[in-house]
C-alpha cells in the first residue's frame, strides 16, 4: 500500500505536523534532511505550495470538517483531512483523487488505517460544498497573542480586513534594476505600480520571465522596496545596508551608483546576496560582521536599518510564522531593535540619513521605536516620506509610515511594514 501513496501529499502532511505542533517554521523543513528532501524539485514546489495553502486555509478547512465529525480525530488524520479539503475546494483538485489519495495516506499507518473509511465519508461530504461557499466562510484567524494586541489597537473590522488579505496570499513583485517599471511590466505581463515595483498576477516560474538570466530585476515585495528608495541613495555617497541578506535593499542601492557595504551577521544568508549580486551585475562591499561591534573605517553618508524583527507582516506570503512565535518569543527583539538604531546613528555622518524600517505589524517593533528614538535624541529630525504612490494617509502623527497587508486590497495587498527616515544633526 505504501508505494501508492503520493509522496508529495505525504511530505505536505509531515511539513504541517512540524509547524503545527513541533513549531518550526517552513525555513527549518526545506534542507537537505527536511520532509521534501528526496523529491524532485517540481514535486518540492508542489509540496511546498500545499502545505502553505493548507495553513493559510486551515480555520476554513476546520469550519468545514468540524460539523461532520462526532468526535475529534487523532491530530494526525485531521491533518489529512485539512489538507485535503484545502486541494478539493481552494486549490480546484478533483474530489475523486483527492479522497483516493488521502485514504492511502491514512492506511500508511496501522494506528490511523481503521479511520480510511470515516475520511472517505467525511471527505465525500465536504466535497458538496460550493466554491462560494467557501468563500463565505471567515478567514482563518491570527494566532491569538497577535490578533488580540491589533485588534485592541485598530478594532475587530480591520482585523478581518488583515485576515482576509492573510488568506489571499501575495502575488509576485519585481524591482527592475533600472527603475524603469512600465517598461519591465510590459516585458513580463504584469502591472506597474505606483511605488515603482511591478507586480505579476497568477502563479508563474520566475526563472523563466524574460530578464532573469540578465539580472533586469529581482523579486521583491513591492512594501519591501520602499525603505531603499526613501533613502534615496545618490551616485558616489557612502550608503550601509545593515541586516542586508538576501539583498533585495542592497541591490536597490547598488544601482543607484552608490558606494555600498552590505552588512549581516550570517555568513550563510550573505551567500545568497553575493548570487544575487552576481546575477544582476552589481557591486557592493559584503561583510559578516555583528554590527554592535563592527568598526568601519569611516562614518556612512547614508544607512539602511532593517532591523530583525517578528515578520507579523509577512504573514500573506508566511502562513507558519504565527505557529512558530509566541509574544514571550519577540520580546527581546524590541530590545535590540533599539540598541541597532543608537547603533547605526553612531555609524553617521553628522548630517547623515538613516531609514529604519521593520515588516512587523506591532507597535512595539515600529511607532514606538520611532516615538522612543526621538525621546533619547530630540536632535534627531524626521522627514516624512515622499514617494510617489505612498498614500498620505500612510504617515502617522510622528511622521513614520505604516504599510498594512489590507492596503491596495485591490490591487493584491502589500507586506506589513513601519518604515521612519531620520536626519542626523549636522
Amino acid at each position: 500500500m505504501a508505494q501508492s501513496v503520493d509522496p508529495v501529499r505525504l511530505a505536505a502532511v509531515q511539513m504541517l505536523h512540524e509547524v503545527l505542533h513541533e513549531h518550526q517554521t517552513m525555513s527549518d523543513l526545506t534542507g537537505d534532511d527536511g520532509p521534501i528532501a528526496d523529491l524532485s524539485p517540481s514535486q518540492r514546489a508542489r509540496a511546498q505550495r500545499l502545505t502553505l495553502s493548507t495553513l493559510r486555509h486551515l480555520g476554513r478547512a476546520d469550519a468545514v470538517v468540524k460539523p461532520l465529525l462526532r468526535k475529534h480525530p487523532p491530530e494526525d488524520v485531521k491533518l489529512v483531512l485539512r489538507l485535503a479539503i484545502v486541494e478539493m475546494l481552494e486549490e480546484g483538485e478533483a474530489p475523486h483523487g483527492v479522497v483516493n489519495a488521502a485514504v492511502d495516506l491514512l492506511h500508511l499507518h496501522p494506528r490511523t488505517r481503521p479511520l480510511g473509511g470515516l475520511a472517505n465519508a467525511v471527505l465525500r461530504r465536504a466535497a458538496e460544498y460550493s466554491r462560494d461557499d467557501w468563500n463565505a466562510l471567515p478567514p482563518t484567524r491570527m494566532a491569538g497573542w497577535l490578533r488580540g494586541r491589533l485588534e485592541g489597537l485598530h478594532g475587530r473590522k480591520r482585523v478581518l480586513a488583515i485576515e482576509a488579505a492573510h488568506s489571499r496570499g501575495a502575488p509576485l513583485d519585481l524591482t527592475p534594476k533600472d527603475g524603469d517599471a512600465a517598461a519591465l511590466a510590459a516585458r513580463v505581463g504584469g502591472e506597474a505600480l505606483p511605488t515603482g515595483s511591478v507586480r505579476i498576477m497568477g502563479s508563474v516560474q520566475v526563472s523563466a520571465l524574460p530578464g532573469f538570466d540578465t539580472g533586469d530585476w529581482w523579486v521583491q515585495d513591492a512594501a519591501a522596496a520602499i525603505p531603499a528608495r526613501l533613502l534615496n541613495a545618490q551616485q558616489g555617497e557612502r550608503v550601509a545596508d545593515l541586516c542586508a541578506a538576501p539583498g533585495g535593499k542592497t541591490m536597490q542601492l547598488a544601482a543607484t551608483g552608490a558606494e555600498v557595504t552590505a552588512l549581516d551577521i550570517s555568513r550563510p544568508r550573505l551567500k545568497r546576496l553575493e548570487e544575487n549580486l552576481d546575477r544582476t551585475g552589481l557591486s557592493a562591499e559584503v561583510v559578516a560582521a555583528d554590527v554592535m561591534f563592527w568598526d568601519p573605517e569611516a562614518p556612512f553618508d547614508a544607512i539602511l536599518l532593517d532591523a530583525p524583527c517578528s515578520a507579523t507582516g509577512t504573514i500573506r506570503r508566511h502562513p507558519d510564522l504565527p505557529y512558530a512565535r509566541t509574544g514571550k518569543d519577540i520580546k527581546p527583539l524590541f530590545d535590540l531593535q533599539t540598541q541597532m538604531i543608537d547603533r547605526a546613528l553612531e555609524l553617521l555622518k553628522p548630517g547623515g540619513r538613516l531609514v529604519f524600517c521593520t515588516c512587523s505589524l506591532l507597535p512595539e517593533e515600529g511607532e514606538h521605536q520611532l516615538r522612543d528614538a526621538l525621546l533619547r535624541h530630540p536632535d534627531l529630525q524626521v522627514e516624512r516620506p515622499a514617494l510617489p504612490g505612498l498614500d498620505p494617509a500612510w504617515i502617522d502623527d510622528q511622521g513614520g509610515l505604516r504599510i498594512s497587508p489590507d492596503f491596495w486590497s485591490e490591487r493584491g495587498g502589500l507586506d506589513g511594514f513601519y518604515i521612519a527616515c531620520l536626519r542626523k544633526p549636522a
